[in-house]
């Protein structure tokens, strides 16, 4: 199994940055994309940024420009650099890793257990 343990949110003024970091731990798993959704309050998560199994990114459209994702693969940690940040990204980020199970063989996705961006003057 794999594990994600997701840090660095909290509450930011609009304007300011954050970076979020996840990073993987564990085996029988084996990761071939990785990424960021969101959640805010009332509202169906979002992919926000991603690697794809390709090794391209995606990101939402609202966050270009302004958010980052990137990885250390020697660490197995991925990054979301977050700056301009507005209201309207505020949500519960949650990290994401698509692979393949080493014991069974079957695809399947892991989730991180989210850390909380609140943007607010």
């Amino acid at each position: 199994q794999v594990q994600l343990v997701e840090s660095g949110g909290g509450l930011v003024q609009p304007g300011g940055s954050l970076r979020l970091s996840c990073a993987a731990s564990g085996s029988l798993f084996s990761i071939n994309a990785m990424g960021w959704y969101r959640q805010a309050p009332g509202k169906q998560r979002e992919l926000v940024a991603a690697f794809t199994t390709s090794g391209s990114t995606n990101y939402l459209d609202s966050v270009k420009g302004r958010f980052t994702i990137s990885r250390d693969n020697a660490k197995n940690t991925i990054y979301l650099q977050m700056n301009s940040l507005k209201p309207e990204d505020t949500a519960v980020y949650y990290c994401y890793a698509h692979g393949i199970s080493l014991a069974t063989g079957d695809p399947g996705v892991r989730w991180g257990q989210g850390t909380p961006v609140t943007v607010s003057s």
